[in-house]
């Protein structure tokens, strides 16, 4: 007969995000997972089968959080205003204890690079293309601007958030905030 789980299967993922958004992906063992999860490494991988699916759970946890901020670009009628309040959302999103740890999914994808599990590397991915989807959606509120330039600009701010999450960091709040300022200036 098989046990009765003593745990909950959303609190432990929540304690395995914090974790791999704290020491990344190849830095955190099973054994690390064990302690913050509390939870033993029989339960780890009864429930989530290995330390990737840990992880793929940890990222849909990721999403589901970042969700409070998303779910405001989607909702946005502001056009590049929207996208703006976006990062600087991001920001306040990323902090713990007045220190950022930039985003989830960016820290894993410079962690990892071209040595990445191709499944993670998808889900990672799926999670970037969809934020670049909400910077179109925001871009095409602009009705001057034309498929090509609201792609290329898309590519910017893509590029401009990922620079912003490893920059959150390093530098101070005002030097990101200048930071956002000048990024908008170009678009």
């Amino acid at each position: 007969m098989a046990r009765k789980k003593e745990y909950i299967e959303q609190e432990v993922i929540e304690k395995a995000m914090a974790l791999f958004w704290r020491n990344g992906y190849e830095t955190t063992s099973v054994r690390m997972l064990e302690k913050e999860m509390g939870i033993n490494q029989f339960s780890i991988y009864s429930s989530f089968g290995s330390k990737q699916g840990v992880f793929l759970e940890s990222i849909k946890c990721y999403k589901s959080k970042i969700k409070s901020i998303t779910n405001k670009l989607e909702a946005s009628k502001n056009g590049i205003e929207g996208i703006k309040a976006y990062f600087y959302d991001f920001l306040e999103f990323a902090k713990e204890d007045n220190m950022s740890k930039g985003c989830l999914v960016t820290n894993t994808v410079n962690e990892l690079r071209n040595h990445a599990d191709p499944m993670l590397m998808s889900e990672l991915m799926k999670f970037a293309n969809e934020i670049r989807d909400l910077f179109v959606a925001n871009l095409k509120q602009d009705a001057r601007k034309n498929t090509e330039t609201i792609e290329k600009q898309a590519s910017y701010l893509m590029t401009s958030i990922l620079g912003l999450s490893v920059a959150s960091k390093i530098l101070n709040k005002q030097q990101l905030n200048d930071f956002i300022e000048v990024a908008f200036q170009n678009i």
